[in-house]
């Protein structure tokens, strides 16, 4: 058998369904890796590559990965197209290439205590105003609402905003997202801060998670990427479902997370790499053994069994709504580092170190010159 190696990215979400892959030997990287590091680093020695999905258009131009459409059966892409999440498959694709495989599917969703709701006599609520509203009685009764605003996060929860109020940041024509609903949005976020825990500006996703785990002060957070594995576990779990509506009326949106498996461009098996990526993406084993192994699929097979929810203790139905109704981000070349420099901008503004005014206006000229560089790009390749 063709021995492989493979990088996954450090949580059990990811590697708990490989440690006992008989065939590919995996290493791991950072959350932080995974989020935001350079991707060149990992392709030399790495036949197989678990990525984040906006990755793609940088993975795509400068020819980090194979296009998976070559190697793949007309039998593989009904699969796929039949397991689809919301448009987690879509978000591989580009330029008409497919660059990785959906193993994981994810997206910003709410989370709360159903104990500690109950305790203090809480709903889980259902719009931005019963958020904050449950942040002042939850203070009152010595309780916090928890949010996951490290700058990363806190970017995250911005563009889940204005997806929520209709909005379609950087998809659109125009500036990255209009002056108006940006200022709605970050009034909504200064608002979330003054009742949010304290700490929530330190969180990512995994470090308020784990907090709510092991404490019993945060009743509910309205934007986290999911993770199954809180779900889970025998003490203090968490159940998730869609973020709170921006306003009555209005559907609630999240962003689209998850991870791709892709095929370096450098592996010197291919073949076996692709067959071993469609091994790990199988809807039976996505529905079975990845789910049992602390996994979060990306398969459909997997969000719609039965078994499979019961042994999430319902985080998959429970998510599917979110995941289905999920926004996803642009992914053209340079977007991530884009993205990376507007965490530190929007936290300036939500912490009124800036003003709305100067952050819109750096957001603005930085989207517009990217995507005047990719529209050169395009025009000289041609």
């Amino acid at each position: 058998m063709t021995e492989l190696c493979g990088v996954a990215w450090d949580h059990r979400r990811c590697w708990g369904p490989l440690v006992d892959d008989p065939v590919v030997q995996w290493s791991r990287r950072s959350l932080y890796s995974f989020g935001e590091g350079d991707l060149s680093e990992f392709t030399p020695e790495n036949d197989l590559i678990i990525y984040d999905h906006p990755f793609t258009g940088d993975i795509a131009r400068d020819g980090l990965m194979l296009d998976l459409l070559p190697y793949l059966s007309a039998e593989d892409i009904e699969m796929l197209e039949n397991n689809q999440v919301g448009q987690s498959y879509k978000s591989y694709f580009f330029e008409g290439g497919l660059y990785a495989l959906p193993i994981d599917a994810a997206a910003v969703t709410a989370a709360w205590r159903p104990d500690l709701l109950a305790e203090i006599n809480a709903d889980v609520p259902d719009t931005l105003d019963d958020v904050v509203s449950l942040g002042i009685e939850a203070k009152a009764k010595s309780k916090w609402v928890g949010w996951a605003a490290k700058p990363t996060d806190l970017m995250c929860s911005y563009v889940t905003i204005a997806a929520s109020l209709g909005a379609a940041p950087g998809q659109d024509d125009g500036p990255f997202l209009s002056r108006e609903i940006s200022l709605q949005v970050v009034e909504l976020m200064r608002r979330l801060a003054e009742v949010a825990h304290p700490s929530s500006m330190t969180w990512n996703p995994i470090q308020l998670f784990d907090y709510m785990s092991a404490s019993d002060d945060i009743v509910y957070t309205p934007f986290a990427f999911n993770y199954v594995n809180y779900a889970t576990a025998s003490e203090r779990q968490l159940r998730f479902a869609s973020v709170p509506r921006a306003a009555a009326g209005l559907q609630a949106r999240g962003l689209l997370g998850g991870a791709g498996i892709a095929v370096s461009a450098q592996s010197k098996n291919p073949e076996a790499a692709v067959a071993q990526a469609l091994r790990l993406v199988d809807p039976a084993f996505q529905a079975g053994d990845y789910v049992r192994k602390g996994g979060q699929p990306g398969m459909r097979s997997a969000w719609v069994s039965r078994e499979a929810d019961a042994a999430t203790n319902g985080f998959l139905s429970g998510c599917l709504p979110a995941m289905d109704a999920a926004f996803l981000r642009p992914n053209i070349p340079g977007f991530v580092p884009f993205f990376h420099d507007a965490t530190h901008e929007i936290t300036k503004a939500v912490t009124g170190e800036i003003t709305h005014e100067a952050f819109w206006s750096w957001q603005t000229t930085t989207y517009d010159a990217l995507r005047a560089d990719n529209a050169k790009r395009v025009t000289i390749s041609a």
